[in-house]
């Protein structure tokens, strides 16, 4: 009988054994077949999203970069694509065309807000370089042509409201916040509507604060309108503060909905089956800021963000992430059919580019970026062509043709930032070496030089952002085979005067003679680093 107990057990043992091993495996399976955050591992950050059927659309900041404000497409929340920007040109000031010394680096256009109202699609951002506030329309966001109106002054963090009275309502500022109304053809605000909407928006988080609430997102569920913000309180971390109030012009009520990781600043969104999240984004170190989605319920009233307050890893309510290629960042063979000179999305160029100066027509197959006058640095350079790095591991490849090279020109592959780093050729004495500078210690440095002696070249960088390592290692090739290191690492830090992750970056310049020219075959990006 003890016999026949024991291996009766042994049997209810096995067969439970079995069954965990089953659900194990399942709940990996399902762990593998979820959203997983970040949602994009790039920089992409100031996001504002809209639903419009089942279809999900979000703007972002690009600030300095050309074209600007660039919208992405998703059907399912987790996987997003490049669809349009607002703008070619924001404006042809001397900042935002990098010329008399002057530039835009962390500016341009900061935050903007994404609105769909009545058939028509509205997205509207400020700029301080110009000292305006812009609203660009259209009723189709991602074949049709914008129409723009702007108007002064430029409204910091503003959101877009669109009110059942047919009102059209604008909140901004930093502490203080202030409501305004718009005219309808949106050509001003009306006079004598501005108040001041909270007095201080900063309160539920603390009187001790680094910086005051702002990133204004407002919405309306539920008959009641919720306005979104964050704060940086003093040896804290960036923190999520809703109001709420009854009617759009209050009295509103505020409290602190959510302190994690840093996460924080944007607003809610829905599904068609009626589920709810919070799109946010996290200072993530060199790779920029980058998109998270929080899970959202209602309580008395209320959004309560996170599970148990915290930022989940994954989200078992979204398909998992394909990846950001080509979506985000994409290879280019620079092939063309003929009178084509259309960059995919995924390129912006650092500040107004010189049309003049870039050509996908000049050589059949290859981008050229031509001289077309005296720069002191890769900063400072006209033309330069860039795509986002991408985490957690990242690498961009380019083969470039030097024969149109004159004396004084270095032309190459780049990582831009404030703090820099490149591997390129230069043009100095008569002679082309390969150099890599690297501009950690706070001024450009040639770490290294290897004579070159051939027309064409290939190069390499390689990024890797794996728990914020944040560095980078550049490579170069004769035969597009064997490749080898120069320089040193290049340790990749976020900066706020450039207030942009790294990016990938297409370069010529002239120091002295203009009028030289290079030509890239390609550029090709991987999610992975190493051969």
């Amino acid at each position: 009988m003890v016999k026949y107990q024991n291996k009766k057990r042994g049997d209810l043992l096995a067969i439970l054994a079995f069954l965990m091993t089953v659900m194990w495996g399942q709940a990996v399976l399902a762990q593998g077949k979820s959203g997983k955050n970040p949602i994009i591992h790039a920089d992409v950050p100031d996001m504002s999203m809209i639903r419009v059927g089942d279809t999900y659309y979000m703007s972002s900041t690009t600030m300095h970069m050309s074209p600007g404000v660039p919208v992405m497409k998703s059907n399912d929340l987790s996987n997003w694509e490049l669809i349009n920007y607002a703008y070619d040109r924001l404006g042809e000031v001397e900042a935002i065309n990098l010329e008399d010394g002057k530039n835009a680096y962390g500016a341009g256009s900061w935050a903007s807000c994404l609105r769909f109202h009545e058939g028509t699609y509205y997205l509207s951002t400020f700029s301080s370089t110009t000292g305006k506030t812009y609203i660009f329309t259209t009723r189709d966001l991602e074949q049709g042509t914008w129409k723009s109106h702007s108007f002064s002054p430029s409204y910091h963090d503003h959101t877009l409201f669109f009110d059942e009275d047919g009102k059209i309502y604008m909140i901004w500022g930093g502490g203080k916040l202030n409501m305004i109304e718009l005219e309808e053809d949106l050509s001003g605000i009306k006079e004598g509507t501005e108040r001041v909407l909270i007095e201080n928006a900063t309160a539920p988080s603390g009187p001790n604060v680094m910086l005051p609430a702002e990133g204004s997102q407002l919405f309306k569920v539920n008959g009641k309108y919720y306005l979104f913000n964050i704060s940086w309180p003093r040896g804290g971390m960036r923190t999520v503060i809703v109001h709420r109030a009854d009617k759009i012009t209050g009295p509103y009520e505020g409290k602190v909905v959510l302190q994690d990781k840093g996460v924080a600043q944007g607003g809610l969104i829905d599904t068609p089956e009626g589920e709810w999240y919070a799109y946010l984004f996290r200072d993530n170190g060199a790779v920029g800021r980058i998109p998270y989605l929080v899970p959202v319920e209602w309580k008395d009233g209320w959004p309560v963000l996170g599970i148990k307050g915290k930022v989940p890893e994954t989200l078992d309510g979204l398909p998992a992430s394909k990846g950001l290629i080509p979506g985000i960042v994409a290879s280019d063979d620079f092939e063309r059919k003929a009178g084509d000179e259309s960059l995919p999305l995924v390129w912006q160029w650092n500040h107004n580019p010189d049309p003049a100066n870039w050509s996908l027509k000049a050589r059949d197959g290859w981008l050229r970026i031509s001289t077309g006058r005296q720069d002191k640095n890769f900063l400072t350079a006209k033309n330069t062509l860039t795509q986002r790095t991408i985490g957690p591991e990242s690498t961009g490849i380019t083969k470039m043709d030097v024969s149109g090279m004159k004396e004084g020109d270095v032309a190459g592959l780049g990582l831009l930032q404030k703090e820099y780093g490149l591997v390129g050729v230069k043009f100095q004495n008569g002679q082309k070496t390969i150099t890599m500078i690297n501009t950690n210690s706070g001024e450009a440095k040639n770490i290294q030089e290897v004579p070159l002696h051939q027309e064409t070249v290939y190069f390499k960088a390689e990024c890797d952002f794996t728990a914020r390592k944040d560095q980078a290692r550049f490579f170069y090739s004769l035969d597009g085979k064997e490749w080898k290191d120069i320089g040193n690492v290049l340790n990749m830090k976020y900066t706020l005067p450039h207030f942009m992750g790294y990016r990938f970056a297409l370069f010529n310049y002239a120091t002295k003679n203009p009028g030289g020219h290079v030509d890239f075959d390609y550029f090709h990006v991987k999610d992975e680093i190493g051969e």
